[in-house]
């Protein structure tokens, strides 16, 4: 990958973080966004840098299989662990995106899976979010307890009194997913404040997601 790839990515990396910031996703320096650079490398947020601050150059380059750096000023966030275990895991993604939302974290704190209420949920994640078992941040147990609940087909995973994990083809289909989440648990809180919510049947969410997947769009 030539330096115009590796600028652009990270210009593309800061335009989700920022826009993630801007819309109250992550806050501070809590949250984490990355994708791959190439097939043997990923770049990443740093660790413990405040996002209205952020400058493209400030995204680090990391090695997949070994997590050492490979280019960058910054050591990289401290859920580095956490995302190379879901890469390791699942070769189809190429983008994740780490939130501390709150309607997404409120399921997370009470350790609930959030279901499909809304037919976008449907249409993006094709099912429910789960919720992987507590370990604490930055730690192996963490990564490995995400990667194994994500599996090989969720789009999305609730880290137990921690946050909000999605995952996709690229940076946007990750933010999208992340944001889509957020607004269902949204609704479905509130839902809930005036009777018991309607949830879509198993069926309806698969062929919610059927036509998304091959009639939904221009493209198509």
């Amino acid at each position: 990958m030539n330096d115009n790839d590796l600028e652009k990515t990270q210009k593309t990396l800061l335009k989700n973080t920022l826009a993630m910031y801007r819309e109250g996703l992550i806050f501070g320096s809590w949250g984490n966004l990355s994708c791959k650079l190439g097939e043997d490398k990923i770049i990443i947020t740093p660790s413990a840098l405040p996002y209205d601050n952020l400058q493209y150059t400030d995204m680090v380059v990391v090695d997949l299989e070994t997590g050492t750096v490979v280019e960058g000023k910054w050591k990289p966030s401290s859920e580095l662990p956490l995302h190379l275990a879901i890469y390791k895991s699942r070769r189809d993604v190429q983008a994740i995106v780490h939130t501390h939302s709150i309607f997404s974290s409120a399921f997370a704190v009470a350790r609930q899976e959030i279901p499909v209420a809304l037919e976008e949920l449907a249409q993006l994640a094709g099912g429910n979010i789960p919720v992987a078992k507590y370990a604490l941040p930055g730690s192996d147990k963490l990564a490995d307890n995400a990667a194994k609940t994500l599996g090989t087909e969720s789009f999305g995973v609730l880290l137990a009194n921690h946050g909000l994990i999605t995952v996709g083809e690229d940076l946007e289909a990750a933010a999208q997913r992340s944001r889509v989440i957020e607004r269902n648990a949204q609704v479905l809180l509130w839902s809930n404040l005036l009777g018991t919510p309607g949830l879509l049947e198993k069926e309806e969410v698969k062929e919610l997601r059927r036509k998304f997947l091959y009639f939904y769009g221009q493209h198509k």
